[in-house]
């Protein structure tokens, strides 16, 4: 009877222990569902719990259902979220040098950013966020696209640009970035831009052709697509460092290991909605303007020089990368 209540206790104990150890992870996107980076983050933890014998699942939230970006960082780092895709505009306050990645033709195009994030500057960076004060653990990092010009007038030089108003992201780095360029940037929320466009109060804006695309801003008015290229962002995955720290050593290697797996399986998926949504657009009658940008470069060299002046030694080795 004793060795029967041993072994049953033993039983019980081992029970306890699994059931304590067994996490569901919030994770969280402003992305909607079926976005790449939902998809990609999604198949994350479907590994995780696969490789884990469901110990470790995420419990996936797309579509900005916990808040805005900046209010699901504040989650994360106190450990209501537990892992979070999000753009690198929240996190430059806290690491300064993700900054560098917002600055216009910081990189020559989209093989050579992810040349840079895949290789010793990215994870640098990735070790600094989660060395920083922010309470967040850099896992990996996620294509945001390449940025161009999309307006009502066919622009192919910055003389082109003279007097038009272009939308711009809400950061002074971005509205200098297209006055330098040539046009008037002007910032404004991304749900005004289909109406503004519409109504003439801007005659363009500028972003990635999924997002160009899915938000119709080419039915509004804007038919050409003038591929500049001038800011290629890439996005950010993290964990809580609440969460982290509960996690063994071994758990947190599958979390660094399926993460960068999450990174190149986003890639592939991005890469396909940009062929997608470009042959509809092409099909929808938008005329894709392919130039040199090299004027344009020579143009926003101000800004980097402004911006970039406490990442000089940063940007040298980033333009040093193949």
């Amino acid at each position: 009877m004793t060795l029967h209540r041993t072994l049953l206790a033993a039983a019980l104990t081992a029970l306890l222990a699994t059931t304590a150890a067994a996490q569901t992870m919030k994770a969280a996107d402003v992305h909607p569902a079926g976005y790449p980076t939902v998809v990609a983050v999604d198949a994350m933890g479907k590994k995780l719990e696969a490789a884990t014998q469901g110990r470790i699942k995420f419990q996936m939230f797309p579509g900005s259902v916990l808040g805005g970006e900046k209010e699901m960082i504040e989650q994360t780092q106190v450990g209501a979220i537990q892992i979070l895709r999000t753009s690198l505009g929240p996190v430059g306050p806290v690491v300064p040098e993700v900054n560098v990645f917002n600055m216009p033709f910081v990189f020559r195009n989209v093989a050579h950013m992810r040349a840079v994030i895949d290789g010793p500057i990215g994870q640098e960076l990735l070790d600094k966020i989660s060395a920083s004060p922010a309470r967040l653990v850099g896992l990996a990092w996620m294509d945001g696209g390449s940025r161009s010009l999309y307006t009502k007038k066919p622009v192919r030089k910055p003389e082109d640009l003279k007097g038009q108003k272009i939308r711009m992201m809400g950061n002074p780095l971005f509205v200098d970035t297209m006055n330098a360029m040539g046009g008037n940037g002007i910032a404004m929320g991304f749900g005004e831009v289909f109406t503004a466009i519409q109504t003439g109060v801007v005659d363009g804006a500028e972003n990635n052709p999924p997002s160009f695309f899915s938000t119709n801003h080419h039915k509004a008015g804007a038919r050409f697509y003038t591929q500049t290229n001038h800011l290629i962002i890439p996005e950010i995955l993290v964990m809580s460092k609440v969460a982290w720290d509960k996690l063994s050593p071994a758990d947190q290697a599958l979390v660094k290991k399926t993460a960068r797996e999450a990174q190149m399986e986003q890639r592939a998926l991005w890469d396909t909605a940009v062929g997608e949504s470009t042959a509809k657009l092409k099909a929808d009658g938008v005329e894709f303007i392919e130039m040199d940008n090299k004027a344009f470069f020579d143009a926003t060299a101000p800004v980097r020089a402004k911006y970039g002046a406490q990442f000089t030694e940063l940007m040298a080795r980033i333009a040093a990368v193949k």
